[in-house]
Formats: structure tokens, C-alpha cells, sequence
């Protein structure tokens, strides 16, 4: 005996045609082998759906999914002539209010000039607001020599301990580490030609002027960079920025500022400091690699580096700090109120921030590329 829940199709040739519709129409009917697929068949046969009038006043049970199976079979639309029950069209009236649904399109290979005009006017965008942050840094730095007495101090103070105390460890540990690689690499290299005596030069005008303010920058990018950004961002997410705000309490004075002045201080002196860790590297490697003494190390480093390499580091400390936490800033306050924009945001900061300190490097040298030779 056929099962009366079973969903029925049939199609008369009245004026105009109308296709009667019975049986339950719900998703655990449909789900019985082969019945979904021979409603699909039913329904892909029928002719010209604009001329067909459709009954379904004998469908016992619908749900979502038997009313779309029906609705995609009339064109997402409602038919010109249809019969149905009135506990069954609150479906198909919520079908026709969604609308057509928007598939996301697959991306495209290639660069097409919208998309190249869309990146142009993104960085553009970013150019700018950089230009902005640092012009609103420079206005802050002024009112600040006006008046030092309501300065954010604490605010710097603890910026410093986060951003420099806090880094003596991990820029100490890397620093002694690329010493002893760098001393090691030298040394095989100089002990083939006989030029023992000067891995000290190598060293010092390596490190300290290149490689010591280069790391200590990409070690505090990926570590301070990347903290002040998520701070930045967590704050916007939990609306405390425009809480400020409404206070009166600008977001320049009282967040950017402390943290692009903790850095300029902090970073010279953990130059000084990546820079004593990777010698005692170097001088360690020099010793049980070539005999060199460490005394002999120290006596010679003086007169191996002019002292305008150390100027130099020092200044490119002071640069690179202040770009590292302008770049943190900018992409902290750009950072909308969600979690995805939060860890896309922290993600470009680093990069943008290590791409920014190795162009800055490349300016310096070739701007003191005949200071301290």
C-alpha cells in the first residue's frame, strides 16, 4: 500500500495548465532513498513555469526545505495563479522577503584595474593618515614643552618598562646569539687568509653600527609594535576610545604621544644594550675559535670603530623607536570593532613596521655612507 505521506506531483492540461501538488513536503519524508530525486525529476519536467497554475491545497506538511525545493522550481518567485493552505504561505513569504541569496564570488587571478586602483587608493589613504598621526605628534610635542607640568609622565614611564626594560632579555639572548654566528663565520673566512687580528674590525663596525640597531628595531616591531597595536585595538573594540572622548581626554596626547617618546628613550639604550651582548658574543666565539683574548678584544674595538658609528646607532635608535610606535599607533586606531580586524590589524603593524625600519635603515646608509670609516 503507497505511503499517503509520500510527496505527489501531477499536472493537469486545464486552461491554464495547473500542477497539483499532495503528500507531505518536510525534509524527513524527502530524505527517504530516491524520493528527493524524483521530485527533482518531476519538477525539472514540467513546462513553461510562467503559463502554470499551481494547487496545493492537498500537501498535508511543509517545511523550509520542501518550500524551497518549491521555490527554487518556480524561479524564485511566486507563481501568477496559487492555491495553498493558510498555515503553509507564512513559508513562502519569507522565501520572497529574503530575496535571491548573494553567493560570494570566487576571487579572480590577476591584477584588473579596479582592484590595482583599490590598493593605490588604500595606501594612499594610509600615507596620509601616517602624515596626519606624526603631524598630531609634533602639535602634542609642542604643548607639551609649553606646558611639561600636565605631561602624560607616568604614562611614559610605564611605556618604557613595557617597551624597553621588559625587552633587556630576549634582545640579550638574540644579540649574544647572531655575536657568536657572526664571530664564528668571520673567523673561518679570516684564519684562511691569515687576518686573525682583524675579526675585531668586522665585528664592531658590523654590529654596532648595522646590525646591533637593526635587530634590537625588528625585536621591539614584533614584540612592543605588535602589543601597542592590540592594545589600541582591544581599547577600540570595548569603545574605551570613545569613551575618552566624550571626556575630553584626546587619544594623541594621552595614547600616542607617551608611547612614541617611551620608545625614542628606550630604544637608543637597547641598541647600546643588543649591541655590549653581541661584542661579548663575538668576543667569546673570537676567543675559542681564533685564541683571541678578551682583553685583546677590548683593547683593539676602540680604535677599530671611530666613535661616529656610535652616534649613528644611536640615532637610528631613536628613529626606528619613534617609527615602530607611530606605525603601531596608526594601524591601533584604524582597527574596527571586531576580533578579525583586531588580529589583521596586529599583523600588517609588524610587517608595515619591519618593511618601515629597513627602509629607514637603507636612507641612513646612504646618507652617512662616508661618516665613520
Amino acid at each position: 500500500m503507497p505511503n499517503p505521506d509520500i510527496p505527489k506531483l501531477s499536472l493537469d492540461q486545464n486552461d491554464p495548465p495547473t500542477v497539483t501538488a499532495g503528500g507531505a513536503w518536510q525534509i524527513q519524508v524527502l530524505a527517504h532513498p530516491g524520493t528527493l530525486g524524483k521530485i527533482k525529476d518531476l519538477l525539472a519536467g514540467l513546462p513553461d513555469q510562467a503559463a502554470l497554475a499551481w494547487d496545493l491545497s492537498d500537501v498535508t506538511a511543509l517545511d523550509h526545505i520542501g518550500a524551497q525545493l518549491l521555490w527554487n522550481a518556480w524561479g524564485k518567485k511566486k507563481p501568477r495563479q496559487l492555491v495553498l493552505a493558510e498555515q503553509h504561505a507564512e513559508f513562502f513569504s519569507r522565501l520572497e522577503q529574503a530575496g535571491p541569496l548573494a553567493l560570494p564570488q570566487p576571487p579572480r587571478n590577476g591584477l584588473s584595474f579596479a582592484r590595482l586602483g583599490s590598493v593605490l587608493q588604500t595606501g594612499v589613504d594610509h600615507l596620509f593618515g601616517f602624515i596626519a598621526l606624526i603631524g598630531q605628534f609634533v602639535t602634542d610635542l609642542g604643548q607639551l614643552a609649553l606646558q611639561p607640568q600636565r605631561g602624560p609622565w607616568k604614562e611614559v614611564s610605564a611605556n618604557i618598562f613595557h617597551t624597553g626594560y621588559q625587552a633587556l632579555g630576549i634582545t640579550a639572548l638574540v644579540g649574544f646569539l647572531i655575536g657568536v654566528v657572526l664571530s664564528y663565520l668571520s673567523a673561518q673566512q679570516l684564519h684562511t687568509f691569515g687576518a686573525d687580528i682583524y675579526l675585531v674590525n668586522i665585528l664592531g663596525m658590523s654590529i654596532i653600527r648595522e646590525l646591533g640597531p637593526l635587530l634590537a628595531a625588528i625585536l621591539v616591531a614584533g614584540r612592543s609594535g605588535s602589543s601597542i597595536t592590540a592594545q589600541l585595538g582591544v581599547m577600540r573594540v570595548n569603545e574605551e576610545l570613545d569613551a575618552m572622548l566624550v571626556m575630553g581626554l584626546p587619544h594623541g596626547f594621552r595614547l600616542i604621544m607617551p608611547k612614541v617618546l617611551a620608545l625614542a628613550i628606550s630604544m637608543p639604550l637597547l641598541v647600546v644594550w643588543t649591541d655590549a651582548m653581541a661584542l661579548m658574543g663575538g668576543m667569546a666565539a673570537a676567543y675559542f675559535e681564533l685564541g683571541l683574548s678578551p682583553t685583546y678584544f677590548i683593547r683593539e674595538l676602540p680604535d677599530a670603530v671611530p666613535i661616529a658609528n656610535y652616534w649613528i646607532g644611536l640615532g637610528k635608535g631613536v628613529v626606528f623607536g619613534s617609527l615602530i610606535a607611530l606605525v603601531a599607533c596608526h594601524f591601533g586606531l584604524r582597527i574596527e570593532p571586531n576580533t578579525e580586524s583586531l588580529g589583521r590589524g596586529t599583523t600588517t603593524s609588524v610587517v608595515t613596521a619591519i618593511t618601515i625600519v629597513i627602509v629607514a635603515d637603507a636612507i641612513f646608509a646612504i646618507v652617512f655612507k662616508g661618516v665613520g670609516f
